[in-house]
This record gives C-alpha cells, sequence and structure tokens, in this order.
C-alpha cells in the first residue's frame, strides 16, 4: 500500500473531505514525484523502455477511464468502492507477507 492510498484514506476519515477533493489532492502529491521519479529513472538508465511503453500507455489510458468515472460517481458509491480497493490490497498483503515469511521460515525448519 502506497503513500498516495494512506494519504486518501487520512483526508476523507480524519480531515472530513469529500472523497473527490481526496482524490484530487493525491494526485497533486504524487505528479510531481512521479515526473521526478521518472527523470532519475532516465538519468540512472534504469528504465527498460521495451516494457514501460505499455505500462505507460494502460496507466494513462486506465486514468482516463477512470478520473471519468470517479468524478461522475456519487461519494457515498466511490467511498465504498475505495474501501474494497483497501480490503483487496490488504488482503494481498497479508498473503505476501505470508508467502515470504511464513512459507519461508518453515522451509528454513525443515532444512534442519
Amino acid at each position: 500500500m502506497g503513500g498516495g492510498t494512506i494519504l486518501i484514506l487520512l483526508l476523507s476519515l480524519f480531515m472530513n473531505l469529500d472523497q473527490h477533493v481526496a482524490q484530487a489532492t493525491n494526485l497533486v502529491f504524487f505528479i510531481p514525484t512521479a515526473i521526478a521519479a521518472i527523470f532519475l529513472g532516465i538519468k540512472n538508465k534504469n528504465i527498460e523502455w521495451k516494457k514501460a511503453l505499455p505500462i505507460v500507455i494502460a496507466g494513462v489510458i486506465g486514468a482516463g477511464i477512470s478520473s471519468y468515472f470517479s468524478s461522475n460517481m456519487n461519494v457515498f458509491y466511490l467511498r465504498k468502492l475505495f474501501g474494497i480497493f483497501l480490503l483487496i490490497i490488504a488482503i494481498y498483503e497479508i498473503y505476501s507477507w505470508y508467502k515470504m515469511y511464513i512459507k519461508e521460515k518453515i522451509r528454513h525448519n525443515k532444512d534442519r
């Protein structure tokens, strides 16, 4: 879970900002950071353009489509969808932790 997800959660729950405003605020923080990361990646030659280009294209198209739908969506449903998104991310993170640490510990104990 990234910082933007936590920022949206904090702004909407604790600052009582409208979900649309919280998500727009997140973008204001995200865009300059992403641009700086891209420039650093180019400078350090860490970007594999053949892999990055399809991801960028899909991201731009996905962002445009989701922006359209979320801006026309009722705030109640937008909050519910964001909550479901957070739940899915949490389940994925817990599963990843289990897979990495618990299974490694079990394998380590068997090797003894």
